[in-house]
């Protein structure tokens, strides 16, 4: 039994061990390593910050910490021993020899006093030697005095350990700048060469504060006196940067950086020009462009470029290639640069985004915000840029300067550069960050302010009317911003570089100015034609408020054509002349100038909705009545008493065949010549999937696919009205098309379906749009009956469609069962005096209310049966009028004059007769929406544009567009099924 407890034991063992060991091992896996946080800041005096181990470790005996606080040094009288480790041990040197090496690594005597940290100091103009040639440590250091007269003229060096020639500005017998010559920055001025009193302030006009700048403290007289006394290159250079930083400025002080460069500038005009240029004189900087009254107008709209640009072809071009010469603050010269990338670009983004700028044609913007403590970090002293554009020409490559017009620039106190074009005061030279001028007292000091350019946009101009790409010298706008500093860690700055290019709009502008008044006189005629149309077709002769606000009306539906015609064209022309140009011969209107073009789009968009509230109006008041050809039968007659005696009475004419027809006519109030629904999804598959919308896109070229890694530019309004226009327009005419050529030849057509209803039912329909003007469906059914059974309809069907009865024409012998009718004013007062009941009827709410008939009073029973007379009257007033039983209402039938249908105006008024027009186009569609088919596209095309150019999206236009279209068919449907009750007398209840 032990033996098997034992097993037992050791099977466990086996079992638990493994199992111990892969939990330990998960465990040693998933730990995490976490260190606590030092920076050097963090430690203390006694201690270092090692880089390895990123904590703070204690210094050796007698060390201290280092400026930098990253390794220890010996305290101040002690040597440094070299060891074989990173330590280092610190031995006091003896009282014989108590001063420390200027290496650190010796001790030695001094021969005067020691500096305070612990060194040997030498009287001045003497060098401290502390070796001998060979090296040696000597036992005494000496002090040796540099000869400062001729012919050695030396002084000590910066760092005092050896002597070196003195400045060239010194006369050639001695070091000694002797009065009464000036020694500033180092350099020897005689007297009298520029006055001593400079103004060292730097204007920050945008906070309106100056500061007094320790850079400008330190150099603006040295440099501006080597400028002036000595010619001196990087001297020209620092001042001219100095004036850069004070924006190009000119005040009534002459003794600031800018009027200082100015006052040297004057006084070389004898001298001979740098480059054949007047405002290049030698030795100084190009700063300024003349101060000529319109100079700018002549640099920038004169001599083309002399190189073309051109988009395809075989001489294709639209590399855009700057170059800049970079120069520090002090003036020395570092670099050619090509311009791209960071240089002038301080927003940072992937090469292939940014190169696109400099591609020709695409409108290049770039914004972000960017971290002051980066910009200062990354540019602790400004670089200034002369920029060029490259001509090309192989070795003997020319270079054409680009003109900058700083915006922040003063003459006087104005802002000069903000005016008009002919107050400009062009320049040359700019920067980017200048963290350097706003410090005050120290420059080791942060700044008190920065200046950082907000914008740059370099500005192409293409030449009026060139056939080959040529442009205007391109202008650098460059816009600063002053930034107070007040925390450096949260403080951000938003910085824009943009390219655009533009063109002479006037024009452009001044055509469609033009079309816009010729076409809108055409509109005001045919506005007025329109007008005398319809007082001709209402039989009113005076011209009162009602025909002006008439006119206006008519006059604004066909003004919304006018400018919907000139935008769509105007958006089509830049959109096939830009996108397809070879060589550059037109650009884009710049935003700003779209403005008048969207305020174009939006006159089309309301004046074609006040037409289209109109046309609603007219067409859910629109009188309609259904004349009722069917007879009683006296066969199935029924037996009535009357006075004691039984009476055969006709049975009454079924009244089902009359809702049945005021429900179908119902039904098509609404129907179009499109499916709004397809019209949509078809219209955003184009755009947003094969990718037509990448049409509107700033940029010449006409690809459907971009790259995600490519840069996108922004849309020109123009372009984008100008594609999705087209595109809807296009959509919906091949809509119409099909619907019109296919589908209702072999499908259905339910307007012509609607006038083969009326006959098989024995109704006709008079539709009154005007009040002596309408339509007439002649509906009446050629066998005489339409109340009958399957068999007998199946019968007279096929009796008809083997022509062995009579044709459903008004008129004998003809297939003709649609008329335009311009009644008499006699027809129309009997037909309003027997409708006098049926207006009566309204003030009934409940003759067509949906609530069940038993809740009927009796006085509603009562008007219900005055309108059922009026119905009937007017049933057999209206059939006796097409039967011609009455001749003082007499009709006749003629077909209409070509003319007159173009203009929509009938010639003949009716005075003794009415007039039935032949109208085989099924005109009486007009009082529909199948008749206006064309307002309501361009309507949807306005009011999906509309809502685009608004939101810049496609798909948001797309279904405020369907709520639009869903809205006002809901809307004419409600309105227009109940002018049909009330018209007709049909229930509402069976209208459905």
């Amino acid at each position: 039994m032990a033996t098997g407890t034992l097993s037992f034991a050791v099977h466990r063992l086996k079992v638990l061990l493994p199992l111990f060991l892969i939990i330990c091992i998960d465990i040693i896996s998933c730990q995490q390593f976490i260190i606590p946080y030092k920076a050097p800041s963090d430690c203390d005096v006694e201690e270092f910050f090692d880089i390895s181990s990123f904590s703070c470790v204690r210094c050796g005996p007698n060390q201290r910490r280092s400026t930098t606080g990253l390794r220890c040094i010996c305290k101040t009288g002690y040597q440094t021993l070299t060891t074989d480790k990173a330590s280092i041990i610190c031995q006091q040197c003896p009282t014989a020899k108590p001063a420390v090496t200027t290496d650190g690594f010796g001790c030695i005597r001094c021969p005067g006093s020691l500096s305070d940290d612990g060194k040997c100091q030498c009287p001045k103009d003497n060098v401290l030697v502390e070796r001998d040639v060979s090296g040696n440590l000597l036992d005494e250091a000496r002090c040796e005095m540099c000869n400062g007269d001729s012919p050695a003229l030396s002084v000590p060096n910066h760092s005092g350990d050896r002597c070196e020639r003195c400045q060239a500005s010194f006369t050639n017998t001695s070091c000694l700048c002797k009065p009464p010559n000036v020694l500033v920055g180092g350099l020897c001025f005689p007297p009298g060469s520029l006055s001593t009193n400079v103004n060292p302030s730097v204007n920050f006009a945008q906070l309106k504060f100056n500061v007094q700048s320790a850079w400008f403290v330190q150099n603006l007289y040295s440099a501006s006196a080597a400028c002036l006394v000595f010619s001196n290159l990087t001297a020209c250079q620092a001042l001219g940067n100095m004036c850069v930083m004070n924006m190009h400025s000119f005040t009534g002080v002459s003794t600031d950086a800018c009027g200082l460069f100015n006052t040297i500038f004057r006084s070389r005009a004898a001298l001979s020009s740098t480059q054949d240029i007047s405002y290049w004189r030698v030795n100084l900087p190009w700063l300024y462009y003349g101060e000529e009254p319109g100079l700018a107008g002549r640099v920038l709209q004169t001599d083309p470029v002399p190189i073309g640009f051109s988009f395809r072809g075989r001489n294709i071009n639209t590399d855009i290639k700057l170059i800049a010469a970079v120069y520090n603050v002090r003036g020395e010269f570092l670099r050619w640069e090509p311009v791209g990338g960071q240089n002038i670009q301080l927003c940072p983004d992937t090469k292939t985004k940014q190169v696109a700028a400099f591609s020709f044609g695409t409108a290049y913007q770039q914004s972000c915000d960017l971290s002051v403590k980066e910009l200062l970090d990354t540019y602790p002293e400004p670089l200034f840029y002369d920029v060029f554009m490259e001509l090309g020409g192989g070795e003997n490559q020319k270079l054409l300067p680009l003109p900058t017009l700083v915006n922040n620039q003063q003459y006087n106190g104005r802002f000069i550069n903000q005016e008009s074009m002919k107050n400009w005061y062009l320049s040359r030279r700019m920067f980017l960050v200048d963290g350097l001028s706003g410090r005050e007292k120290s420059l080791s000091a942060l700044p008190k302010v920065i200046r950082v350019t907000s914008s740059v946009k370099i500005r192409f101009q293409l030449v009026p009317r060139t056939l080959e790409g040529q442009v205007y010298p391109p202008l650098i706008i460059v816009t600063y911003r002053d930034v107070p500093l007040t925390d450096i860690n949260t403080q951000t700055v938003s910085t824009t570089f943009a390219v655009e290019y533009e063109m002479d709009q006037n024009e452009a502008r001044m055509k469609t100015n033009t079309a816009l008044g010729v076409m809108g006189g055409l509109a005001v005629l045919y506005s007025l034609l329109k007008t005398v149309s319809w007082k001709r077709r209402i039989a009113s002769p005076i011209i009162d408020v009602e025909t002006m606000m008439k006119f206006l009306l008519f006059y604004a539906g066909d003004l919304a054509n006018v400018f919907f015609t000139v935008t769509v064209g105007t958006g089509l022309y830049w959109l096939i002349f830009y996108k397809a140009q070879q060589s550059v011969s037109v650009l884009l209107p710049l935003p700003a100038q779209e403005e008048q073009f969207v305020t174009y789009i939006g006159c089309a968009f309301a004046l074609k909705a006040l037409q289209l509230l109109h046309k609603l109006i007219l067409q859910v008041s629109v009188d309609v009545f259904l004349i009722d050809w069917e007879r009683p039968r006296s066969k199935a007659g029924r037996t009535v008493q009357a006075n004691g005696e039984s009476k055969r009475d006709p049975s009454p004419v079924s009244i089902w065949r009359t809702y049945f027809v005021a429900n179908e006519w119902n039904e098509i109030q609404t129907i179009r010549k499109i499916s709004p629904t397809f019209q949509i999804i078809a219209v955003l598959f184009f755009l947003e999937v094969l990718g037509f919308s990448n049409l509107a896109l700033r940029d010449p070229w006409p690809t459907l696919e971009r790259s995600p890694e490519a840069y996108t530019p922004s849309y020109s309004l123009i372009l984008r009205y100008g594609v999705a226009a087209t595109l809807w327009l296009c959509i919906g005419l091949l809509q119409v098309i099909f619907f019109t050529v296919f589908y209702e030849h072999f499908v259905e057509d339910k307007v012509r379906q609607f006038v083969d209803l009326c006959s098989i039912s024995n109704i006709s329909v008079l539709l009154l749009s005007h009040r002596c003007f309408g339509y007439y469906i002649h509906g009446r059914s050629v066998h005489g009956h339409a109340d009958t059974n399957m068999e007998e309809m199946n019968n007279n069907l096929r009796r008809e469609h083997e022509s062995l009865c009579g044709q459903r024409g008004l008129l004998p012998n003809s297939e003709l069962q649609t008329f335009q009718v311009s009644i008499t004013n006699r027809l129309r007062i009997q037909y309003d005096r027997i409708r006098e009941p049926f207006s009566r009827g309204n003030m009934f709410p409940g003759l067509h209310r949906n609530g069940p008939s038993r809740l009927m009073d009796a006085g509603f029973s009562n008007g219900f049966e005055l309108q059922a007379r009026a119905y009937n009257t007017m049933n057999y007033f209206l059939g006796s009028i097409i039967d011609h039983a009455h001749p003082d209402m007499d009709f006749i039938v003629k077909d209409k004059l070509m003319f007159e249908r173009v203009i929509g105006m009938e010639f003949l008024e009716p005075s003794e007769k009415s007039i039935f027009y032949t109208d085989e186009a099924h005109s009486f569609s007009d009082v529909l929406y199948y008749g206006n088919e064309a307002t309501l596209l361009i309507f949807d095309t306005l009011f999906f544009c509309v809502v685009d150019l608004g939101s810049q999206s496609f798909v948001l236009a797309a279904v405020l567009t369907y709520l639009q279209q869903m809205i006002l068919r809901l809307l004419r449907n409600t309105l227009g099924r109940k002018n049909l009750a009330s018209k007709t007398m049909v229930d509402e209840r069976f209208l459905i």
